[in-house]
């Protein structure tokens, strides 16, 4: 059956009405990380300030968040499977044209169950759009851990007291972020201004949250300079990072952003044409460093990475439970998460696009709807309360068409495909 006819989609477009909104994490770290947006939907949950209450899928406390594979059944798929025929069988029948601009790789860990792996054009390559925000992340963590090598708490008190300044690295992007100042209960959005200091754990944040690039742009210069300044990277000021961005030779800045993001992907066995990072995210940053060979990913390369994640293997196995937690959803739920098979479920989860038109008789240029590229990318770790749990990496260049509504279709039936004996 196809999932993606009219008859689907006029339902499911219903449900894009409905506010799904979470945390991207637990909504208890407030005290951790410092993260004022957090505090904010504490307040939210008990009352004191009215707003709509997150989703039951949105509140799993940080202790009950857990890596699903760091023991033998992890070990085990240190090599992908062989897809499982039946479940191949029935992840194929979603896509009854196999020339459509879609790929996939699914792979269910339910605890109790055999691993089960399915795919599609799984080495077919995209361009990763904001997905690419999990190797700035990555990179960033593998920074930390060179900068405390002993000492995981170290590493989050930085994150939660060295704040940084914007600067032009995080200028321009539409994307808002949130502002609460808590002795007053002022909250609004925004997009990024230059003046704006966050610390590192909320510029991570919004990096993830709400995907924001600016963010991005900035938590990628911090990870470059802890490369670079070491042990004195805490003390760093604006001024001495500026001055050795305006120093160094921008042939060398490249090489070295460059390996700062892409090494630690290269470390977990995954080959630069399954996933690389090569430009920033902003002008701003790209007027400091220019870009090198592009970005490009793969469902093969972003499944590799969550299995990776899982194993506690992602530089080390308290940093890949952190940046599990950073990835415990976004702001809302949009796309393949927004599904509602999944309001119950924790979603770890990324969601990227990028779209490009060109003048076409007939054809008006709309967002997400490019007629020469319009990728839209999705990666989600998704824990039932009943115990299913999987891993799904789909990307998709359908010109022409928001796929938004396709994702979230999809979302939904694969959940019913993974729950279905097969």
């Amino acid at each position: 059956m196809n999932i993606i006819g009219l008859k689907y989609k006029l339902v499911l477009v219903l449900f894009l009405s409905i506010p799904f909104t979470s945390s991207p994490y637990p909504i208890d770290g407030y005290d951790k990380t410092g993260i004022k947006r957090l505090q904010r939907l504490k307040l939210i949950i008990d009352g004191t300030i009215k707003d709509v209450q997150p989703i039951s899928g949105a509140l799993r406390s940080s202790a009950s968040i857990k890596l699903n594979l760091t023991g033998e059944k992890g070990d085990s798929l240190i090599q992908l499977p062989k897809p499982d025929a039946k479940f191949q069988k029935a992840i194929t029948g979603l896509f009854p044209n196999l020339d459509e601009s879609y790929s996939i790789a699914v792979v269910d860990i339910t605890k109790g169950k055999p691993i089960r792996y399915a795919k599609l054009n799984e080495h077919r390559q995209y361009q990763p759009g904001s997905v690419g925000k999990i190797a700035v992340v990555t990179g960033f963590f593998r920074e930390l851990q060179r900068l405390y090598p002993t000492s995981f708490e170290k590493r989050i008190e930085l994150l939660k007291s060295k704040t940084v300044r914007a600067g032009k690295w995080a200028l321009y992007d539409e994307h808002t972020v949130p502002f609460f100042y808590p002795d007053e209960q002022k909250f609004f959005k925004r997009t990024v201004q230059a003046d704006d200091v966050f610390t590192l754990y909320e510029w991570i944040d919004h990096m993830l949250s709400v995907s924001n690039n600016g963010a991005a742009s900035v938590v990628w210069r911090e990870a470059i300079l802890m490369n670079v300044f070491g042990t004195n990277y805490p003390a760093l000021t604006e001024e001495q990072a500026e001055a050795y961005f305006k120093a160094t030779n921008k042939a060398t800045l490249s090489e070295k952003a460059i390996a700062v993001v892409n090494d630690p992907l290269r470390d977990l066995g995954i080959e630069k044409e399954d996933w690389r990072l090569g430009t920033f995210f902003t002008k701003g940053a790209s007027s400091y460093i220019p870009g090198q060979g592009g970005s490009t990913g793969s469902p093969y390369g972003l499944i590799t990475y969550l299995i990776a994640l899982e194993r506690g293997k992602v530089i080390d196995e308290k940093s890949s439970l952190e940046i599990k937690k950073l990835l415990y959803m976004t702001d809302r739920r949009i796309r393949y998460a927004s599904s509602p098979a999944l309001i119950n479920a924790a979603v770890y989860f990324k969601s990227g696009s990028l779209y490009k038109c060109k003048p076409e008789e007939g054809y008006e240029c709309g967002k997400y709807k490019g007629n020469v590229d319009n990728y839209m990318n999705s990666v989600a770790i998704v824990e039932h309360p009943d115990g299913t749990t999987y891993l799904v990496a789909l990307m998709s260049n359908v010109l022409k068409k928001n796929s938004g509504v396709d994702h979230q279709t999809l979302a939904t039936f694969i959940d019913r495909i993974i729950k279905k004996k097969l």
